[in-house]
């Protein structure tokens, strides 16, 4: 399972296509994004809301409360995949113990958990 912000993390340097809540749509190259879905795109072709009308933007800023739908390749749903597979394959190398919570405190002999 991806979730949508570690996807559109994994779209950065890849072309996307934004649609806007009032129509609007950006297709561009997205140079980053934060925790909020903002985003900044460069080399953009925005399309006016009934697709008649073209402007090409260097740059832009999209706020992503404004946002209805993205488009991302397949290749970036498939990097994102493998991504977050070898995020969790890095979380269970690193576990502690056994989980049985019976830790002891330094420098006491085994056997005298129950003495406590």
């Amino acid at each position: 399972m991806v979730l949508p912000l570690s996807l559109l993390r994994s779209a950065s340097n890849h072309p996307i296509l934004v649609e806007l809540k009032s129509g609007e749509t950006y297709s561009g190259v997205l140079a980053e994004c934060d925790g909020w879905m903002n985003m900044h795109m460069r080399d953009a072709v925005l399309t006016s809301k009934d697709g008649d009308r073209f402007w090409r933007v260097p740059a832009c800023y999209i706020r992503g409360n404004n946002v209805k739908t993205i488009r991302v390749p397949e290749e970036v749903i498939e990097l994102a995949v493998r991504e977050s597979a070898a995020s969790i394959a890095d979380r269970a190398s690193m576990s502690r113990g056994k989980g049985k919570g019976k830790g002891m405190p330094a420098g006491m002999p085994a056997g005298t958990q129950n003495r406590y």
